[in-house]
C-alpha cells in the first residue's frame, strides 16, 4: 500500500502447560515462554510499530509476593528496547548469583517475567493517541487474583460512548478515554460481580480462607463473564486477557472480522493474529493450527484445561479482505495463493490498458507487499501469450508457413518483461506529525532504476496494493515514474477502489480523504448534480439521529460506472503537463475478482458499502456529514 496507513494490531498468548524444570530439562533454558513470546510478537512486527507491551502471571505464588507484571514501551523499536530490557534484568541477576539458570525456582522468584502466562501486544495506533498510557496490555488491579485483570487486543468499536454510559448507568465513573479503557471496565465490572457472587454463595456453606480463595479461582466462569460484558459490543474485535488466578481467555467478534490463531499439544497453549507466526515458531503444519470461531472465546484455566466455547451468536462471517490483501504477512500458504489470484486477475484489464502489445511494455510493482500479485499477474500474462503463440503455431503450420524466423519472433520476443522499476529508500516514521513535512519527506522513500524503460517508447505497469488517498501517488510515485519519461503510466491496484470508511481497525474513517469519494464529487459536480450532495446530507443526518441502518452514502457513487470514477481518478492524480505529457490510466481490481481470489475473507464494506455491524452504518452517515459540514476528525 503506497498510502500510508495505521491498521490492525497484532496480538499474542503463550500459556505453559509445564512447569518451567521441564523446559529447561528438555530445551535448555527456562525462559523458552518468554522466548516464544517474543518471537511469536517478532513474527508480527507489520501489524504495529507505535508501541508494543507484554505481560506475565505466575502460577502458585505464595501470599504477599506481586503476581501479575507488565512493561509497555513507546519509543522506536518498542518490541526490541522491551525484551532488551527485560533480558538485560535476568542477565544481571544471574550475574550476581540471584538467578541460577539450571533451578528454575530461583528464575520465577526472582524475574519479573519468569512465570507460566505471557501475553504481547504490537499497536498500530487508530484512537487513544501514541503515548504509554494509550499503549496495550491495560491493567485492572485488585487484592483478589480473581479481580486482577490484565487486557489486549486488536480492535475498534463504533460505540465507545454507549459503552461507557452504560457503566455511568451502573453508578460507575468511567475515564473517557479509549476503546480499550471501555472494554477494560466491561468487563472488569462483570468480572467483579461473578467474583461477588462465587464469594456470596460459598460464604453460605461457611468456606474461608485459602479454600474460598481457590474455590473462586475454580468456579469462575469466563464465558459467562464475556457473554454479560459484550451484549452491546458493536465492532470488529480480537480480545486477550489473563486474569491474576492464572485464567486466561481470547474471544474473538461474532462476524470474524478480526484474526486470531491458536493450537496446543502437551506443553503449551499460544495464539497469535497470524497463523504463519504460529508454524514457524512451533514448527507446525497448517492443520496444526485452527482458528478461533466468530462469536467464541477460548478459555484456559488455572489448572491448564482448555475449552471453546460460544459468547456471542455468530453472524454472518465478514472477515476482512484486507487483511489478505495487505496487512497479514504474506508467507501464509493461503494469502500468497490469494494474492497471486488478485494479481491474475488484473491481466484482461491490463492488457486492455497496454493494447495487448507486450513488446513495448515493461511491469514492476510498487514494494514491497504488491510483489507476490506482481508474480500473480506476470505469470497470468505469461499464460495469455503461451496461448497467442501456441494458436500462431498451430496457424502457420497448418498453412505450411512455419519458419525458423516466425519461431523467432513468437517464441524470443515479445514475451511480459519485468523490471526492477521502483524501490523503496527510506521508512517514514510514524511519529513525524507535521503533515507538509510528512508529506515533503514521503516524496523520497520511492526512488526508480534510470534506463529501466525505453523513453518514449514503453509503457510502464505498476502493480500497487491498494489506493486510499492517492497522495503518495499524486505527490511522489508518478512523479518519480515520469522521470522515466514512458509512453503510458498503468497502475494497477489489487484491491477495489476504496469508497467508504472502516471503522473495525483500519485508520481510515475521513471520507473527504479518500480519492475514490473525491473523483465522484468531481464528476456530480461536473454534471451538475450538486443538489445530490445536500439531499444525501440531509438523509445522514437523519439516519445517524435514528440509529438507522442504511448507507445513503452509495448514492453519491450511483451515477456513474466503476469506470468513469477510475478514469477520474486517473486525472485527478496526474503529475502536471510541465513534469510529463504521457498518458496514465488507474486500474482497479473489480469486486468479483476480489471475492474469486479471496474466497474465504468477506468482509468489503470499504469497497461495497455493506457493512456487517450497525455501527458500520453510522459510522458511514456521520462521516459524510463531517465532511458536507467541513469538520475533521473520526466519525466515531
Amino acid at each position: 500500500m503506497s498510502d500510508f496507513l495505521s491498521h490492525e494490531c497484532g496480538v499474542a498468548l503463550v500459556r505453559l502447560l509445564k512447569p518451567l524444570s521441564h523446559y529447561q530439562e528438555k530445551y535448555g533454558t527456562p525462559l523458552w515462554g518468554f522466548t516464544k513470546l517474543f518471537l511469536l510478537m517478532e513474527k508480527q512486527h507489520n501489524r504495529g510499530q507505535d508501541g508494543a507491551g507484554v505481560a506475565c502471571v505466575k502460577l502458585d505464588v505464595p501470599p504477599g509476593e506481586p503476581f501479575m507484571y507488565r512493561e509497555r514501551n513507546v519509543k522506536s523499536n518498542p518490541l526490541d528496547r522491551i525484551f532488551k530490557t527485560l533480558l538485560g534484568q535476568y542477565n544481571d541477576k544471574v550475574a550476581s548469583g540471584a538467578i541460577h539458570p539450571e533451578f528454575p525456582e530461583t528464575v520465577k522468584r526472582q524475574f519479573d517475567f519468569g512465570g507460566e502466562l505471557f501475553l504481547g501486544h504490537l499497536r498500530y495506533g487508530t484512537s487513544g493517541g501514541y503515548n504509554l498510557s494509550a499503549c496495550h496490555p491495560y491493567f485492572r488491579r485488585s487484592p483478589w487474583a480473581t479481580r486482577n485483570l490484565a487486557l489486549c487486543g486488536n480492535f475498534n468499536l463504533t460505540n465507545t460512548a454507549e459503552l461507557n454510559q452504560s457503566l455511568i448507568e451502573k453508578g460507575q465513573h468511567p475515564v473517557f478515554a479509549t476503546d480499550t479503557q471501555a472494554i477494560l471496565e466491561k468487563i472488569g465490572f462483570f468480572l467483579d460481580e461473578e467474583h461477588e457472587d462465587i464469594y456470596r454463595y460459598l460464604r453460605t456453606l461457611n468456606v474461608s480462607g485459602d479454600v474460598l480463595s481457590r474455590r473462586i479461582s475454580e468456579e469462575l466462569d469466563l464465558v459467562r463473564v464475556l457473554t454479560r460484558a459484550s451484549q452491546r459490543w458493536d465492532g470488529g474485535y480480537v480480545l486477550c486477557g489473563l486474569v491474576g488466578n492464572g485464567d486466561a481467555f481470547v474471544a474473538r467478534d461474532p462476524s470474524g472480522i478480526r484474526p486470531c490463531h491458536w493450537f496446543q499439544n502437551d506443553e503449551v497453549v499460544a495464539f497469535a493474529s497470524e497463523r504463519a507466526p504460529l508454524m514457524t515458531v512451533f514448527d507446525l503444519a497448517v492443520g496444526d493450527v485452527n482458528e478461533v470461531e466468530p462469536g467464541h472465546v477460548v478459555v484456559i484455566k488455572r489448572r491448564g484445561t482448555v475449552s471453546e466455547r460460544a459468547f456471542r451468536k455468530a453472524l454472518p462471517r465478514a472477515s476482512c479482505s484486507f487483511e489478505r490483501i495487505y496487512f497479514s504477512r504474506g508467507n501464509d500458504v493461503d494469502i500468497y495463493r490469494e494474492r497471486q489470484a488478485l494479481g491474475g486477475r488484473l491481466a484482461g484489464q491490463v492488457l486492455r490498458a497496454i493494447g495487448h502489445n507486450f513488446a513495448d511494455t515493461v511491469f514492476g510493482f510498487i514494494p514491497n507487499t504488491a510483489e507476490v500479485a506482481y508474480y500473480g499477474l506476470m505469470s497470468a500474462l505469461r499464460a495469455v501469450r503461451r496461448d497467442e503463440v501456441k494458436a500462431a503455431i498451430l496457424k502457420a503450420s497448418r498453412a505450411g508457413g512455419l519458419t525458423e524466423a516466425l519461431l523467432d519472433d513468437l517464441v524470443l520476443r515479445n514475451w511480459p518483461r519485468g523490471e526492477k522499476v521502483v524501490s523503496k529508500d527510506i521508512k517514514l516514521r510514524t511519529f513525524i506529525g507535521q503533515e507538509s513535512m510528512r508529506n515533503q519527506l514521503a516524496s523520497h522513500v520511492y526512488d526508480i532504476t534510470y534506463g529501466s524503460v525505453r523513453a518514449g517508447v514503453d509503457s510502464l505497469v505498476c502493480v500497487d496494493d491498494s489506493i486510499v488517498r492517492g497522495t503518495t501517488l499524486r505527490r511522489s510515485i508518478l512523479r518519480i515514474l515520469a522521470r522515466l519519461n514512458p509512453r503510458k503510466i498503468v497502475i494497477v491496484s489489487t484491491a477495489p477502489q476504496i469508497r467508504y470508511p472502516d471503522c473495525y481497525g483500519i485508520d481510515m474513517s475521513e471520507i473527504g480523504k479518500f480519492v475514490a469519494f473525491e473523483a465522484a464529487v468531481d464528476l456530480l459536480k461536473e454534471s451538475g448534480r450538486t443538489e445530490l450532495l445536500g439531499d444525501v446530507y440531509r438523509a445522514c443526518r437523519q439516519e445517524v439521529e435514528e440509529k438507522g441502518t442504511v448507507n445513503h452514502v452509495r448514492r453519491l457513487y450511483e451515477p456513474f460506472t466503476a469506470e468513469e470514477i477510475s478514469a477520474r481518478i486517473s486525472k485527478l492524480v496526474r503529475p502536471t503537463p510541465s513534469e510529463w505529457h504521457g498518458e496514465i490510466e488507474i486500474i482497479f481490481q473489480t469486486i468479483e475478482n476480489l471475492h474469486a481470489a479471496v474466497p474465504g475473507h468477506t468482509g468489503d464494506w470499504y469497497f461495497t458499502g455493506h457493512y456487517p455491524t450497525p455501527g458500520g452504518f453510522r459510522v458511514v452517515n456521520q462521516a459524510y456529514v463531517n465532511y458536507y459540514e467541513k469538520s475533521e476528525g473520526r466519525s466515531y
